[in-house]
């Protein structure tokens, strides 16, 4: 007889092979990993190795020099950034891109935009097909997005009375709003004090637990990473040095060294000179 085996899972996201320069600066290379779905995987690393720049790549902003990124099997390195948002890749930014005049409701409306069927005529007359489809994604953002991250009593409040660990969490909400597979949190934690960062660990548990959304985060808070991770890429000048489980990467000294230095100077010198030549050669 022969034994039942268990095929493997096709990752929800593979990134294969990833560069990226800027004139002769390379900002990535040969950057490459998986992200299940399902899980939380967590991108860390010093501040210039390349975080933001990788994301600004997956969600489309940027255009790598090689490489590929593969979304539910299919080939999207060349797909534009709205038709990612709507084949169901949502982010929030390092540095808040709300609108801060608008409301919270009207920010968070706005995620929906890429899924609207409306046409401009139906949208300026605000008749039939417009009028329902309103009603109904007021609805389903009332009852489930600002109900869950725990803002309706701020959600007819202009964003910029806001204080700034209230706007991550409507960043956060608005990329929501967008029905992501795959959630791109860009430092979501970053500013935070004690409390709105634990508020925030809470909701990014619960957004995988009860939304089966995919978690890609970048930040700096370790604990968070180490709490929350199933797995973890660490980057370097723009190049992975290290990635698995949050007690493997924990553990490789590559990576005390990428974060600490060894205290030696001749090596922290050597390092510098190596990534100068890099940069010469790129």
């Amino acid at each position: 007889m022969t034994a039942n085996r268990t095929e493997p899972t096709t990752p929800l996201l593979q990134i294969r092979g990833i560069n990226l320069s800027f004139g002769g600066i390379r900002a990535l290379t040969d950057v490459g990993f998986d992200v299940q779905a399902g899980s939380i995987t967590a991108v860390i690393g010093p501040n210039g190795a390349g975080k933001t720049s990788l994301f600004n790549t997956l969600s489309g902003f940027y255009r790598p020099d090689s490489g590929s990124v593969q979304f539910k099997g299919q080939d999207i390195t060349r797909t534009p950034a709205p038709r990612r948002a709507r084949m169901g890749l949502g982010r929030s930014f390092q540095n808040i891109a709300l609108f801060r005049g608008l409301t919270v409701l009207d920010n968070i409306k706005l995620g929906r935009h890429a899924h609207l069927k409306t046409h401009v005529l139906d949208a300026l007359l605000y008749l039939g097909r417009a009028r329902r489809e309103e009603a109904a994604l007021r609805r389903d953002i009332e009852e489930n997005i600002i109900d869950f991250l725990e803002i309706d009593h701020i959600r007819h409040a202009p964003v910029s009375a806001l204080p700034y660990g209230l706007q991550k969490r409507v960043e956060m909400a608005r990329a929501l709003a967008m029905q992501p597979s795959v959630l791109m949190l860009d430092e979501p934690v970053a500013g935070m004090n004690r409390e709105e960062t634990e508020d925030m660990a809470r909701f990014i548990l619960d957004v995988r637990s009860e939304w089966g959304v995919t978690v890609l985060m970048v930040e700096h808070d370790m604990g968070m990473v180490m709490d929350l991770s199933d797995h973890v890429v660490v980057l370097n000048f723009g190049q992975v040095i290290a990635q698995g489980t949050p007690q493997s990467v924990q553990n490789d000294p590559e990576v005390s060294r990428a974060y600490l230095g060894s205290g030696d100077v001749r090596e922290l010198r050597a390092r510098l000179q190596a990534a100068a030549t890099v940069r010469r050669a790129a």
